[in-house]
């Protein structure tokens, strides 16, 4: 269903860095609206407990929420996002600076118009880990395969859920590729 690269660099500062692309059975217009919808998030994310939107208006560059997700010992997490780059209905980024360390995901919505998924999208999640202090890069040198692996799990598993939820909402609607 997609393909995942992981690995250490040391390049620009990236120590972790990760990419899921997903191809989801609907149109790229359809998924940028399942994806940007925050309100929704709950009912397409099974381990989102809560949303908090933090600014008011459309989805864009400066929004904010925090979300509240079950962690790996069903602990929730609350972390505070942001929106810090938009190309609409093309491409998201967004940070969240966590303890010791800035992440940024970034995710392209690439429309399919040949071959047999056309009509499709595809959907890249890049995610990238930029430790902070001598420390924390030292950790996230030796612990960056493990790091690289259980982020690769969560991206695939929110991406698998996104063509999911997209899917339910377009069964009827959707043109298929014949």
């Amino acid at each position: 269903m997609g393909t995942v690269l992981f690995g250490t660099e040391l390049v620009g500062g990236v120590v972790s860095r990760v990419v899921v692309t997903r191809t989801i059975s609907a149109p790229a217009r359809q998924v940028w609206d399942v994806f940007t919808n925050l309100a929704g998030r709950r009912s397409w994310l099974s381990d989102v407990e809560f949303v908090e939107e933090l600014t008011p208006g459309p989805f864009g560059v400066g929004t904010r929420w925090r979300e509240t997700r079950l962690g790996a010992r069903r602990q929730p997490i609350t972390e505070e996002l942001e929106v810090t780059a938009l190309d609409p209905g093309r491409s998201c980024t967004i940070t969240l600076a966590g303890a010791g360390a800035h992440y940024q995901l970034t995710y392209a919505f690439t429309p399919i118009d040949v071959g047999s998924h056309r009509g499709a999208t595809t959907v890249a999640a890049v995610y990238e880990g930029r430790p902070h202090g001598l420390t924390n890069r030292f950790l996230m040198f030796f612990l960056g395969g493990f790091d690289a692996r259980t982020v690769e799990g969560a991206l695939r598993d929110d991406l698998d859920a996104l063509a999911e939820s997209v899917g339910a909402r377009s069964a009827r609607t959707w043109p298929r590729a014949s």
